[in-house]
């Protein structure tokens, strides 16, 4: 099965893996990928690297909301292959290297397998490689303050709560907000669907993701490019608001 590639601006395109989204941002012949879905969808992130008329060749850099399989997994991949760096929050660094691992358990699964979607989730994310070992072997933490000089000029928000060092990019002039698993559209053990929270066991400190909201809150943009489910236009800080409503 090929990715879902969505064109939502001029050189920004959503792509749907399996169960897990990537964003891909072109500027002439370079290219910033923003998340690499699980270790399984390998195949589907270079497939639409060439759909966008890219390559991994043309990738100035990977961006890491957050160091989970689902959106590390291919990262450590380009980095060794093509020598792509990787950048993410300097809190998240170690993570993205494996120094420690803030991840839903098998244990956490177990104890939620009676809610509805979450065994055909689980079984899909073994199959994809959710708890194989990808550390990234030199994580780099952003160099500065403001918009990042890469196809883009994404700018970081640090969202923590799913993860300490979780992390939103917001493309001002296109009206975008990038947001990983901070605010998401969906997920299949998800039984609503729009803007909303995880479920309690995805993040590492529930009552910080629900404080990121207001960093979202503050970004203007009518664009959401959330980690999971489709796109969700429309202002994101009532999506904010939404997901803040639905988590109470």
């Amino acid at each position: 099965m090929q990715a879902d590639i969505r064109q939502v601006a001029d050189g920004i395109h959503l792509v749907h893996g399996s169960n897990t989204n990537w964003v891909i941002l072109t500027e002439g012949d370079a290219v910033t990928l923003v998340d690499t879905g699980y270790p399984g969808d390998r195949e589907k992130v270079l497939a639409s690297l060439a759909a966008v008329g890219s390559s991994p060749e043309a990738v100035t850099a990977v961006l890491v909301t957050h160091a989970h399989n689902d959106h590390l997994g291919s990262a450590e991949y380009l980095s060794s292959t093509y020598g792509t760096p990787v950048y993410t929050h300097e809190a998240e660094v170690p993570h993205a290297r494996r120094d420690f691992l803030h991840q839903v358990s098998v244990g956490q699964v177990l104890k939620n397998a009676w809610r509805p979607g979450v065994v055909p989730w689980a079984v899909h994310a073994l199959r994809s490689g959710g708890t194989a070992h990808v550390p990234v072997a030199e994580p780099r933490a952003f160099p500065g303050e403001g918009a990042l000089d890469l196809p883009g000029r994404p700018v970081p928000v640090h969202t923590p709560g799913h993860t300490a060092g979780h992390c939103a990019f917001h493309l001002p002039e296109a009206g975008v907000v990038i947001s990983g698993d901070g605010l998401v559209n969906g997920h299949p053990t998800s039984r609503v669907a729009g803007p909303q929270l995880l479920p309690v066991m995805f993040h590492h400190d529930r009552g910080g993701a629900l404080a990121s909201l207001d960093a979202f809150e503050a970004l203007p943009g009518d664009i959401l490019l959330p980690g999971h489910g489709p796109v969700h236009r429309g202002s994101v800080r009532e999506a904010a608001g939404r997901a803040r409503e639905r988590a109470v």
